[in-house]
């Protein structure tokens, strides 16, 4: 194949790879040294399960491009050794090679993407976040598969070249042609969007989810079967404010690592809503597996988490879903190595008011003793419901309200209320010099800053802490509610009517 020009015995090239951890991209050096000899390929610094794998899939790629291992010895080096493959290094190494014997360079580009037996170029998980991640390191250029070319559209700090085999990266080294530049515009696939105006009646739900949304706080929907709750979950985020640039490439990274992505799919546009079934294990909730993959909450970061039926969950899984949204990211460790996933999501829970779903139903009667409910109650009052600062309850929907004509309010309504007040609160937060602005995380030397109710509203907030009961912690979670609908209300002052409708959403499922 030729002979390196200082040493004919001895070639040698270096191509920049990248390896994932969460969404922390590492450059990684891949360096190949070809000697004439005795028929060897060798790799250095992988695991030796995906060392095998890696090795096989590479000499066939190259073999279905005329590439020839015979008579040499090829050793490849990898490092630092420390850090995962998963498919990420077998083109970066068939290039290097190819380099090696066209005695050539690619200096500031990165290489990734896997190889299959035949010599086509396989996508892999992770591209957005790896591309994005080394833009800063001096990188300029790469290569990545042509299946990935939608996501790597959005690494617009590089320029992206794709290619679908193995043969047009050599043809492009050799500089026999161009590889398609990754800039081709987005344009999703419409689909049927859901909208709030679907939800007939509803209108106490409509109002609690939109004051949810406006705050970002966590809401217990409590109503029997039938009731809408799945519906008007999975139309939260219709309502939450448009993404951001920011936002949307990283929700877009997560799903990229989670595999999630198909081939035309590139930068998200909707907020994402998760829904785990109550069967779902730890680690497919807050992350983890070999390779670590986020779970459902970092799929569901700056969406919408909805775990329906939640007394059916494991108290363990809620246990360390709970440590994970208070840290606002799932934190995995596997051995020495950490990896870290964004979980800031809206959290939605649901329950029945009883196992059977009927207590306090006025047309259907409860089925259940008195140690099923009590159980049922203190399993609703898990590791969870600390967070929750609201709680409605969904009664059934009026037949007669199903039948009719009249809509509600559509979803771009609400969002535009909900983006109106939480830009009052952005506002504040950085007059105050608050951490978070949003009201969900007001502590109580913040809301005695920001959400002190007028002279009659603090009446109403005693009157109801006396008459109810409330705790200090429910005391708190009033004041935010209620500012929150004083910002929907557009009022600086947080006034009785608002500190009533708060309190009618206090979390205080199963007292009484």
């Amino acid at each position: 194949m030729g002979k390196h020009p200082q040493s004919e015995k001895c070639l040698r090239s270096e191509v920049l790879s990248i390896s994932l951890t969460g969404l922390v991209a590492s450059l990684v050096s891949i360096v190949v040294t070809i000697e004439t000899g005795a028929s060897m390929f060798q790799l250095v610094g992988l695991a030796e399960v995906s060392l095998r794998e890696t090795k096989v899939r590479v000499r066939s790629a190259l073999a279905q491009v005329g590439v020839r291992l015979d008579g040499y010895n090829i050793t490849v080096k990898i490092s630092p050794a420390d850090l995962r493959n998963d498919g990420f290094f077998d083109l970066a190494i068939a290039t290097a090679v190819i380099l090696a014997f066209e005695k050539k360079t690619l200096p500031g580009a990165v290489v990734l993407g896997e190889l299959s037996l035949s010599g086509g170029v396989r996508p892999v998980r992770g591209v957005l976040p790896a591309l994005r991640g080394v833009a800063s390191k001096g990188i300029q250029h790469a290569i990545v598969p042509r299946a990935n070319l939608a996501e790597a559209a959005s690494a617009s700090e590089l320029d992206v070249r794709v290619a679908g085999k193995l043969d047009a990266v050599q043809d492009y080294l050799r500089g026999a042609c161009e590889l398609e530049r990754a800039s081709l515009p987005f344009r999703p696939k419409q689909s049927a969007a859901l909208d709030l105006s679907d939800m007939r009646g509803m209108a106490s739900t409509r109002r609690a989810i939109e004051i949810a949304a406006a705050g970002q706080h966590s809401i217990l929907l409590v109503g029997p079967p039938g009731a809408g709750i799945t519906m008007a979950s999975r139309r939260i985020p219709t309502i939450l404010p448009p993404m951001s640039a920011d936002e949307a490439l990283e929700v877009t990274s997560i799903h990229s690592v989670a595999g999630l992505l198909n081939s035309e799919q590139g930068l998200a546009t909707n907020r994402p809503f998760r829904a785990p079934h109550h069967s779902v294990a730890p680690a497919g909730l807050v992350g983890g597996g070999e390779p670590v993959r986020p779970g459902e909450v970092s799929l569901a970061h700056g969406g919408v988490l909805f775990l329906d039926e939640l007394p059916e969950f494991r108290r363990s899984s809620l246990a360390l879903l709970e440590t994970t949204l208070a840290h606002g990211e799932a934190v995995i460790i596997r051995g020495q190595s950490r990896t870290v996933f964004p979980a800031r999501p809206l959290l939605v829970l649901a329950t029945h008011a009883c196992p059977c779903g009927f207590y306090g139903d006025a047309k259907r009667r409860c089925t259940c003793s008195v140690e099923q409910i009590r159980r049922h109650r203190e399993r609703v009052h898990g590791p969870l419901f600390e967070r929750v600062d609201m709680q409605i309850v969904v009664p059934p929907v009026d037949v007669a309200q199903l039948g009719g004509k009249a809509k509600g309010e559509n979803s771009e309504t609400v969002r535009n209320r909900v983006v109106a007040a939480r830009t009052i609160q952005h506002a504040r937060g950085a007059r105050q010099k608050v951490a978070s602005s949003l009201n969900t995380t007001l502590n109580d030397r913040e809301l005695g800053r920001i959400a002190v109710p007028d002279a009659q509203g603090k009446r109403t907030l005693e009157q109801a802490v006396e008459r109810l009961g409330l705790s200090a912690s429910l005391r708190t979670k009033v004041l935010r509610v209620a500012r929150t609908i004083a910002d929907l209300d557009g009022s600086e002052v947080v006034r009785a009517p608002h500190v009533a409708e708060a309190v009618l959403l206090a979390p205080v499922f199963g007292r009484g």
